[in-house]
């Protein structure tokens, strides 16, 4: 069945827009410029988004989508009920979705940017959307620590899971390859970086589970 013209119209702008934005940066792009390049009506922003502030707000609703979602990562943590599984499952699909096209293209170009430059506009619900990703890696790490999920030893363990995974997706790709020629990120090395990165935290979080082990039983003597 063909789309409406206006949907088409619609995500036409979407992705010139990421394209633009990835590019230049919310502040620096401009309504005339993303419309010419869509073959657009110049109205055709304000029509589909109510202006530049709801045009940005749905090209990083549409980056985020492409990457992967919060509910996709909710989703596979909650199919699992051993906390080791759910660690594989929640890096899995990071690392599946920094193996996929969309991270190279606007969309993780985009989401790169607002996580180390956040914009003014979307800097709190970027926030928001990151505090819950946090949370579900948080409850997972503290399970397999038995610590609660408050402990600033889990907020750091996290901290070092996660890092591996920001520097794949901020780093230049090809820069990356000439540092490390043996390092590939593509869809069939998608199993063994998962392991790989699952084995080196939960080395850490067992570590970090005896050294509390230690420190509880000293305190009770």
């Amino acid at each position: 069945m063909a789309r409406p013209h206006g949907d088409l119209t619609r995500a036409r702008l979407i992705e010139v827009a990421g394209q633009v934005f990835a590019e230049r940066g919310f502040h620096a792009a401009t309504g005339q410029q993303i419309c010419r390049r869509a073959g657009a009506n110049a109205a055709a922003i304000v029509y589909h988004f109510g202006g530049m502030d709801g045009l940005y707000r749905a090209v990083l609703d549409e980056a985020q989508r492409r990457l992967v979602s919060t509910e996709a990562l909710a989703a596979a943590a909650a199919a699992q009920r051993d906390p080791v599984k759910k660690l594989q499952a929640f890096l899995g699909l990071i690392v599946q979705a920094l193996a996929s096209p969309a991270s190279r293209s606007w969309a993780g170009k985009l989401f790169g940017r607002e996580f180390v430059s956040p914009s003014a506009l979307y800097g709190r619900s970027h926030d928001r959307l990151l505090r819950t990703r946090a949370g579900i890696l948080k409850g997972i790490v503290a399970d397999i620590c038995g610590l609660t999920p408050q402990d600033p030893s889990v907020a750091r363990a996290c901290l070092s899971i996660m890092a591996p995974c920001a520097v794949m997706l901020l780093v230049d790709r090809s820069k990356m390859g000439r540092l490390f020629p043996q390092l590939r990120l593509r869809t069939e090395d998608v199993p063994r970086m998962t392991q790989h990165l699952v084995a080196f935290a939960l080395a850490g979080l067992r570590a970090l589970k005896s050294s509390h082990t230690r420190a509880a039983r000293a305190a009770t003597r």
